[in-house]
């Protein structure tokens, strides 16, 4: 395996001098660009799928196959641009974008509004003056829209109802539309002609530009991050009801972080179901993974094994489904191998409360797990000394943090985080991930598990990204990170 190192950040803090307050599609090439010239191979962000209107968690969305709107930079849209751009802004849109731009965190509600009137605008003149005339234009988002039809279709008649339902969750529709079937998901979208095809266009715009952004970050290589469940009010879940449990919720069960255990809300699979449809749903998420990104963590790996279930109604205490330990195994593996199948390079995030056959199972796929520096210690060892990463086995992923935990910054000196990141770099791990605030020595924390409040998943960088090669400490830390990473051999 090739020694190889790179940069974890989520995309939504990646601000450039250009963004509307948020990370955009555009704003991952800069990125890359500035990680390539410090010497790393890879960008690894966390997921890029559509978010309800109400939601900031990336683990929250409500599909699994289409990316987020809010990423789509509307200056580097031709139809944005051709109705005024910027200089068409009202009084009120100039200050709320002087205000999204200003801000500290991503204020995610006022960027959406702003985001979302001005994409309805550009629509609008795709509308009347490409498709109408059937130009070049109109022809490529009719290719794409038939590509993609096999995910596409689907969500965007979903979308056009959730819209008309003014955000309801699915099963407080109108009754007529709560079925997710064929016959159901064709009314919807023969009633929703307008809005189904707004959302393909959306679609179509995100998709190209995120093309070029992986085709501006080459030599760089993006890595995805797929969660490993879906939101009840998706359009997965709505379309595919019988694949899914209704009454209970997935999450974590207790441990050091969480005494009581996480519920995440989510609606659990019918493992059974899974298996009696030889894995469908999972094929596709793996399919349009493989198609977006040039690698993938599969978030929680546990739960492809087995699912930590709360029943709603407590009947029954909470519990793991499938109970059986070779259930389990049989399970995990099936759904691993359908990803590894995919073509994509795979890694998994085996970390929390893992199984010891859980991390034998994915070694024995050839998939490699997490080292987080802090956690790997000789725990039956008098003082429970940290284990030489240099020890660590190839087949593995070494990292000083995640986004759920501190920054190396809040408890170490700044010659300490320095001497971390060396360590971590000279690992036997073959690849090495480096959260951005650990390369930099900022403190800033980007979740907190089991807590809602309005600092989670708002972390912006303190400087836009496309003026860090001009920027003194941004320049001494790529050089820094470039001499460490060759000193390495990565």
């Amino acid at each position: 395996m090739t020694r190889t190192s790179g940069i974890s950040v989520p995309l939504f803090s990646l601000v450039t001098s250009k963004s509307w307050g948020v990370g955009d599609f555009r704003d991952l090439a800069a990125m890359a660009r500035w990680a390539a010239d410090a010497g790393q191979a890879v960008v690894q962000i966390l997921p890029i799928l559509e978010l309800p209107e109400s939601e900031r968690s990336p683990y929250s969305a409500l599909t699994s196959f289409a990316l987020d709107p809010t990423c789509i930079a509307l200056p580097a849209l031709p139809d944005f641009e051709a109705i005024g751009g910027e200089l068409a802004f009202d009084f009120e849109d100039r200050l709320s974008l002087d205000e999204v731009r200003a801000a500290p965190r991503v204020m995610y509600r006022e960027v959406r509004r702003l985001k979302q009137k001005w994409l309805r605008r550009a629509w609008q003149r795709f509308v009347d003056l490409e498709l109408a005339r059937g130009t070049p234009r109109a022809r490529q988002f009719e290719a794409f829209c038939a590509r993609e039809a096999w995910w596409l279709d689907e969500y965007a008649a979903f979308r056009a109802v959730l819209e008309a339902e003014r955000n309801r969750a699915w099963w407080e529709w109108d009754p007529a539309f709560r079925p997710g079937t064929d016959d159901v998901m064709a009314r919807a979208a023969a009633g929703h002609q307008a809005e189904v095809a707004y959302r393909k266009y959306l679609q179509w715009v995100a998709d190209q530009q995120w093309s070029d952004a992986r085709r501006l970050a080459w030599p760089t290589r993006v890595f995805g991050d797929l969660p490993f469940m879906i939101s009840g009010n998706s359009a997965d879940v709505w379309r595919r009801q019988e694949q899914f449990r209704l009454d209970a919720t997935v999450g974590a069960p207790p441990d050091a972080f969480a005494k009581d255990g996480q519920d995440w809300g989510l609606p659990p699979w019918r493992w059974q179901a899974l298996v009696d449809t030889r894995y469908a749903w999972m094929r596709q998420r793996a399919r349009r993974y493989a198609d977006l990104f040039d690698g993938f963590r599969i978030d929680h790996l546990v739960g492809l094994y087995r699912a930590w279930l709360r029943p709603l109604d407590g009947s029954v205490p909470p519990h793991f489904e499938p109970a059986d330990e070779a259930q389990q195994r049989a399970l995990g593996e099936a759904l691993v191998g359908v990803f590894v199948a995919s073509g994509a390079e795979v890694v998994a995030e085996d970390l929390g409360t893992v199984p010891p056959f859980v991390r034998d199972s994915i070694t024995a796929l050839g998939v490699p797990g997490f080292k987080v520096m802090r956690w790997e210690r000789h725990w039956d060892q008098p003082g429970q000394p940290p284990v030489d990463p240099a020890s660590y086995p190839e087949l593995s992923v070494a990292t000083t943090g995640t986004h759920d935990i501190d920054p190396l910054a809040r408890e170490l000196s700044p010659e300490a985080v320095d001497q971390a990141v060396r360590e971590l770099l000279t690992s036997g791990s073959y690849l090495s991930l480096i959260p951005l605030q650990d390369v930099f020595g900022w403190t800033d924390r980007i979740n907190t598990p089991s807590v809602v409040d309005d600092a989670n998943w708002t972390w912006r960088v303190p400087r836009p990204v496309d003026t860090w090669t001009a920027w003194p400490e941004g320049v001494a830390r790529r050089e820094r990170l470039r001499t460490l990473t060759r000193a390495a051999g990565r």
